[in-house]
């Protein structure tokens, strides 16, 4: 297993972080090593002392197509495989609009847009066991229970692209901010939406040392330049406090903190 060193203030797309040396998964048997997949670091949140990071190689970065079925490298993007999705007419991927990221990290935190996730249209996971199929992974709203790191998503072939719902999903992330981020930071609780909770409690557009809850879409904590790991969780710890105080609700992250 070959290491390199990222840096996580440039490659994180909150922009926060350090340099931290990254084990490089080349091979099934390197899957095996424990540790925390960083994929696109979308979102990721890395502390002063991260778990032990791993990356997967290009050589999991590929698209193939046998028997009906579409097999894709979890280090393969999102964006990639949309544009696959589009190239050749195929239905079931238009969620993958305007999210970013590895299908690995999507796997993992089972992503989406409202009721348009990757796991509605999941065949099957390799693991370095042996391939599982969607129904004997544990999944909900914006949560897998992966048994080990993915190597390869399963999807059967259908045709159809939905140039349709291709615009219903873009407008449906247009009130989305710009600025570094690392996505939605907390899941929506059960009939009611994070955004919404954390407006409500005067924390919409309320800046930290760099970092703020956005004036576009109050359940993005983005940074405005300069801000650390330390101002990003006095702001999520702020906002859960405050929910919880008046609304007796507990705020669940969808950012993962390494």
């Amino acid at each position: 297993m070959t290491q390199k060193i990222i840096d996580f203030s440039k490659y994180s797309s909150i922009k926060i972080g350090q340099p931290e040396i990254v084990n490089i998964i080349e091979t099934d048997e390197d899957a095996k090593e424990e540790g925390f997949v960083i994929g696109g670091a979308y979102n990721l949140l890395v502390s002063q002392s991260p778990k032990k990071l791993l990356m997967l190689s290009s050589s999991y970065d590929y698209i193939k197509e046998s028997n009906g079925m579409i097999f894709v490298g979890t280090a393969t993007t999102g964006g990639k495989l949309m544009s696959y999705a589009k190239k050749n007419n195929l239905a079931g991927f238009e969620f993958l609009t305007y999210i970013p990221g590895t299908i690995g990290g999507m796997l993992a935190m089972n992503a989406g847009v409202k009721e348009y996730e990757i796991f509605g249209s999941l065949s099957a996971i390799r693991f370095t066991n042996g391939y599982k199929n969607n129904e004997e992974i544990k999944h909900e709203y914006r949560k897998a229970e992966l048994p080990g790191i993915a190597l390869e998503a399963v999807f059967e072939k259908r045709f159809g692209y939905n140039e349709d719902l291709i615009e219903k999903l873009k407008k449906m992330r247009s009130n989305q901010p710009t600025e570094p981020s690392a996505g939605s930071a907390f899941k929506n609780p059960t009939g009611d939406y994070a955004g919404r909770l954390i407006e409500a409690v005067g924390l919409k557009g309320y800046k930290q040392n760099g970092m703020c809850f956005s004036e576009k879409h109050a359940n993005f904590l983005i940074n405005l330049g300069g801000g650390t790991f330390d101002s990003a969780m006095w702001l999520i710890n702020e906002a859960k406090k405050r929910v919880f105080d008046k609304f007796g609700k507990k705020l669940e992250l969808e950012i993962k903190i390494v």
